[in-house]
């Protein structure tokens, strides 16, 4: 497995719509950062306040200056959804995830051991 390269993959494909916010991410949001919090309806994210519709994508994803890599400029404060992801490695490939390797589709077995190596800080392991 690859480190992450920032190809965006996953923002695109989940940042439009499907995401939610935990109650401690809306807490954390309405007191520090209200300029997250006013974009999340009924715990759903990415919801324009002016039209209650969600957005095409995820507000929050930036295009590097090459363009062919993506940054998110809220980062340290990205709900739960974003910080678990990937979960499994079924997600990655229904999305594409350049983090793949053709190792890692021959044994996805191994694959997931790997990912929940790397995830160890962010979420608790996969379980099949």
């Amino acid at each position: 497995m690859k480190d992450c390269n920032s190809c965006g993959r996953c923002c695109q494909n989940w940042g439009g719509s499907g995401l939610s916010a935990s109650a401690e991410d809306i807490e954390r949001w309405e007191t520090y950062r209200p300029d997250i919090a006013r974009l999340v309806v009924d715990g759903k994210l990415w919801i324009d306040p002016d039209t209650g519709d969600y957005f095409d994508r995820c507000p929050w994803l930036k295009t590097s200056d090459c363009g062919s890599k993506f940054t998110c400029d809220i980062y340290e404060d990205r709900p739960e959804d974003c910080r678990f992801y990937p979960v499994s490695i079924e997600d990655m490939v229904n999305d594409g995830c350049e983090m793949l390797e053709q190792s890692d589709l021959k044994n996805p077995r191994r694959a997931q051991r790997r990912l929940d190596a790397i995830m160890i800080d962010s979420r608790p392991p996969f379980e099949t």
